[in-house]
C-alpha cells in the first residue's frame, strides 16, 4: 500500500483554483489559499473527514474534490456563520465565504463604494491614511513624504557654521 501511495504522489494539488504544495500537511497547505485562515482550514478538514496531518500530495482526487466543495460552500456542510468572511452582504443580506480572486474583487468594490458615497472610511482610504482609528503622529510616516523627526546634530552644526560665515562676510 505504501508503494502505491508513493507512485501516486502529486507535487502540486489544485484546490479552490489554487496550486498547493504536496509535501505539506493538508491543514498547512490550505492556508496558502487567500481567504482561508487556520481555523477554517481545521474546520474544512473536519467537515471533509480528512486527517489533518495527511500530506496533500497523497490525497486522492475524490478527497481533493470534497475539500474544494467544502471550501467553496461551507454553509452547505454545516459550518457556523461566524466563520465566514462575508457576513450579511450589503446587497443580498446573506452570509457567504469568499476565496482568492472573488475576495480581492469584492474588497476592491467595497472600498470604491465607500469612496463614492464619501463615507469617513472612504475619505481615509482616498487620502491613504489609516482607516480604523490608529494614531498618525508617529506611525504612517511613509504616507506623509519625507518628514525628519528629531534633531540631527551634524546637519544642525553644519548649517549654524554656514550662517556664522555669512554673518561675518556681511559685516566686512
Amino acid at each position: 500500500m505504501v508503494e502505491q501511495q508513493q507512485k501516486e504522489f502529486k507535487h502540486l494539488v489544485r484546490i479552490a483554483k489554487t496550486d498547493l504544495d504536496g509535501n505539506k500537511a493538508i491543514v498547512h497547505a490550505l492556508r496558502k489559499i487567500k481567504g482561508v485562515s487556520y481555523s477554517l482550514a481545521n474546520l474544512t478538514c473536519v467537515l471533509a473527514q480528512v486527517e489533518k496531518t495527511a500530506k496533500a500530495g497523497y490525497l486522492s482526487d475524490e478527497i481533493v474534490n470534497k475539500l474544494s466543495q467544502v471550501l467553496e460552500n461551507p454553509a452547505q456542510f454545516g459550518a457556523p456563520e461566524w466563520m465566514f468572511n462575508r457576513r450579511r452582504d450589503p446587497e443580498t443580506n446573506e452570509s457567504d465565504h469568499l476565496l482568492s480572486t472573488d475576495l480581492t474583487f469584492t474588497v476592491e468594490n467595497d472600498v470604491k463604494l465607500m469612496k463614492k458615497i464619501k463615507s469617513y472610511k472612504g475619505l481615509r482610504h482616498g487620502k491613504g491614511l489609516p482607516v480604523r482609528g490608529q494614531r498618525t503622529r508617529s506611525n504612517f510616516r511613509k504616507n506623509k513624504g519625507k518628514v525628519h523627526l528629531g534633531v540631527q546634530r551634524k546637519k544642525v552644526q553644519a548649517s549654524t557654521e554656514k550662517k556664522e560665515e555669512k554673518g561675518k562676510e556681511k559685516k566686512k
